[in-house]
């Protein structure tokens, strides 16, 4: 090969080698990123429905079963489809004549974070919140007795957890991981400290106890239940019967579609 031949071929790499660069500058980091999925305009932040209703949303922080974040709860925001959103309203326009307030704790949740649980039911080594959300339940019995499953009705967007707070709200200080965890269906005064009334369990209880009509649930905690279904209820709310505060909107908009968009102000922006 003659030394002509030979530059002539670095000449043409060089060439192709800085089009490519200039191509790959000429095109943005985040058009090039697969964007995020946004949320349909049927739903829409419940603050801008309702503002009164409180939020605690316990997937954005540490205090939950899993011990960590959740995937795809970026910011502590409650998203629901429009019809929920409006019935949780309704709802809330009777308890404040009470003197209560609705608090969820969840709403629309991604797929992404389904995931996340389903992996975390999977590693049993890790069960660092067990002595408080599972304490009597053994975490390799989670999915066979229902507490965890690969698909959540909360994806579909009309789905919410709740309760009920008598007003004014006390305030409810911040959990700090690795505190002692104490079970959640010990007596209210034993329990994490929060403003809701008094349910017989705390949120995300995964025990018989936490069952909307079992009878070991008596008294006050009884009727705080039944204020809590019946209100929702008169509202077009279902509740499911192994949550007390679980509760689905129907008829659904969404009924067989599970999304996957993040949970962030984003998201719903714009609508």
């Amino acid at each position: 090969m003659t030394a002509f031949a030979s530059g002539a071929r670095l000449r043409r790499a060089l060439v192709v080698t800085a089009a490519a660069l200039l191509l790959g500058a000429a095109v943005p980091p985040a058009a090039r990123a697969t964007p995020e999925p946004k949320a349909p305009k049927e739903f829409v932040a419940l603050r801008s429905v309702d503002p009164t209703i409180i939020q605690e949303m316990r997937y954005t922080t540490a205090h939950n079963f899993v011990g960590e974040p959740v995937d795809g709860y970026r910011q502590p925001v409650c998203i629901l489809t429009r019809p929920a959103a409006e019935a949780l309203h309704r709802a809330q326009v009777r308890l404040l004549r009470q003197g209560r307030s609705l608090k969820v704790y969840d709403c629309y949740r991604p797929q992404r974070a389904v995931d996340h649980f389903v992996r975390w039911a999977k590693d049993l080594g890790d069960e660092r919140m067990k002595a408080e959300f599972y304490p009597l339940v053994p975490k390799s019995r989670l999915f066979a007795d229902g507490y965890i499953a690969e698909k959540s009705g909360h994806s579909r967007g009309s789905t919410v957890d709740l309760t009920v707070v008598e007003l004014p709200a006390a305030r409810t200080r911040p959990y700090v991981p690795g505190e002692r965890l104490v079970p959640c269906h010990a007596p209210r005064e034993e329990r994490f400290p929060d403003n809701s009334v008094d349910m017989g369990t705390g949120f995300d209880c995964f025990d018989t106890l936490s069952h909307t009509e079992d009878p070991r649930v008596r008294g006050a905690q009884r009727a705080n239940r039944q204020l809590l279904k019946g209100t929702l209820a008169a509202e077009g709310f279902v509740n499911l019967p192994e949550e007390w505060w679980h509760f689905t909107y129907k008829p659904e908009p969404f009924p067989g579609t599970y999304f996957d968009f993040p949970v962030s102000r984003r998201s719903v922006a714009g609508h």
